[in-house]
């Protein structure tokens, strides 16, 4: 079975003071509050069983936004993380919840246009990651792919090996869990998403999927405004056809 998990925890000083009032995944993306997205591409992807993982701020907002997820024909549990320490640790919070299901991975802040649902159909185990061409890879977490096969990643590098972004999406097996308790801090004191890519990588199990429709993070005040545009964008387009 697959489940799903979105990290919407972090202090989002990004955004302050929009965030002293609210978590920065609750703010609006056009008609919608942020969270809404990631937690659509899921069911869209026909993954019933989902976890929110909050900060303890304004943990309360999203029980109050989404409740159980009876709306939505799902049903959420959510997840307290304590302090900011990292996207890893964040999801290794999802451990007793996940068992030995595979879960996927969707942080609160990222938009995505395309649908996973064969990717979730097709997954039997290891993990996999989603890439985007950007203009601008050094801002990233930067995929080096050959002959089809997932090279390295490096976090924002100086000299990127591709163009191909990795998104704030991922799948994997069970075995994540025990993988996150072997990482090591960064230099800024959080376990990396990247450190267990990484390992996946060295084990020979990771696969990719380039993703061919929009993507947007909307975790800064200039991206929550080219995120927003593009939700209007989309939702124009649809109401023409």
């Amino acid at each position: 079975m697959m489940k799903g998990v979105i990290l919407a925890g972090g202090t989002g000083s990004r955004m302050y003071p929009l965030t002293k009032v609210t978590n920065k995944h609750l703010l609006p993306v056009y008609d919608k509050p942020m969270i809404c997205y990631p937690l659509q591409t899921l069911i869209d992807a026909g993954i019933t069983e989902i976890m929110i993982v909050s900060g303890r701020g304004h943990a309360g907002h999203f029980l109050e936004l989404l409740g159980s997820g009876a709306e939505y024909g799902v049903h959420i549990t959510y997840e307290i993380q304590e302090e900011a320490g990292g996207i890893a640790q964040a999801l290794g919070l999802a451990e007793l919840w996940a068992g030995d299901d595979s879960v996927t991975v969707i942080l609160g802040d990222n938009i995505f246009q395309d649908s996973i649902r064969d990717d979730v159909s097709a997954f039997t185990g290891g993990a996999r990651i989603f890439l985007k061409p950007v203009p601008d890879p050094n801002r990233f977490g930067v995929a080096e792919v050959k002959n089809g096969r997932v090279l390295s990643i490096e976090e924002k590098p100086q000299e990127p090996k591709s163009d191909l972004a990795v998104t704030g999406m991922y799948m994997y097996d069970s075995r994540v869990f025990q993988i996150v308790k072997t990482l090591k801090p960064s230099g800024r004191g959080e376990l990396e998403i990247t450190d267990v890519n990484n390992e996946y990588i060295r084990l020979g199990e990771m696969v990719h999927t380039v993703l061919g429709g929009h993507w947007s993070d909307a975790g800064t005040f200039d991206s929550l405004i080219r995120a927003s545009l593009l939700v209007q964008q989309q939702k124009k387009e649809k109401m023409q056809e």
